[in-house]
């Protein structure tokens, strides 16, 4: 069940990705890429069975956030992708930093929604922290290595510089998360296997993007070529 439930999933977040592009533009990757990294912060916290392995939840949406970095430095360049990086960092930065000032705010007798806050969001500062530096690390190794690849080969082989920038980051961006999230709170056993597992989804969603990337290229390219 979680494995249709997974594809099905990524299918939708990809589609949404192509139809906020259509729609809105760079302006609509901007808010996308916020709007999934901070959706998908949370969706961490939770982990799941998929295909015999333990993962990480948020896998899905933070697969999306770099289809819609490579989609701005495919359209818009380079400088363009890094702003939607550091506007993503941004939020993040202010989420958990308002999160947790709520957190410290005395609850009414008959509140119900602090223990619930509490058990997501209690938790959030180390994952954060984390995140943090995995995205921002990550992100902007994507952005560099796919230009780079870009310039090597003359802007051909847009397969190539998608997979490639994004597997590479992919990788950068699992082993530093989980070594700051997760170190020391699992068994070690377990510990290389959430980061095996997370990577190994984070991939498999990379390419399902390929044909997306190429979608976007080919219905939307002249649209937004002509905006920049």
């Amino acid at each position: 069940m979680n494995e249709l439930l997974w594809i099905a999933f990524a299918f939708a977040d990809l589609c949404m990705v192509l139809l906020v592009f259509r729609l809105f533009g760079r302006v609509g990757l901007f808010g996308l890429l916020v709007f999934n990294l901070l959706l998908c912060n949370i969706q961490v916290l939770k982990t799941v069975e998929l295909f015999g392995l333990t993962t990480t939840l948020g896998n899905v949406l933070y697969a999306s956030v770099f289809l819609a970095t490579d989609l701005l430095s495919e359209f818009y360049g380079k400088q363009e992708a890094k702003k939607g990086v550091l506007l993503g960092f941004v939020a993040l930065v202010m989420m958990v930093g308002y999160m947790q000032i709520a957190l410290f705010f005395q609850p009414a007798a008959d509140d119900i929604a602090q223990p619930h806050l509490a058990a997501l969001f209690g938790f959030l500062p180390r994952v954060a922290l984390a995140s943090m530096a995995a995205y921002l690390i990550s992100q902007l190794h994507d952005v560099w290595a796919f230009h780079a690849i870009r310039e090597r080969t003359g802007g051909k082989w847009l397969w190539l510089r998608n997979n490639a920038s994004t597997m590479v980051s992919q990788l950068l961006d699992s082993a530093i998360f989980c070594a700051i999230a997760f170190w020391g709170l699992f068994p070690v056993n377990v510990f290389w296997e959430i980061l095996l597992s997370t990577y190994v989804i984070k991939v498999a969603v990379a390419c399902m993007d390929t044909p997306f990337i190429y979608v976007a290229k080919r219905i939307f390219g002249q649209r937004h070529a002509e905006l920049t």
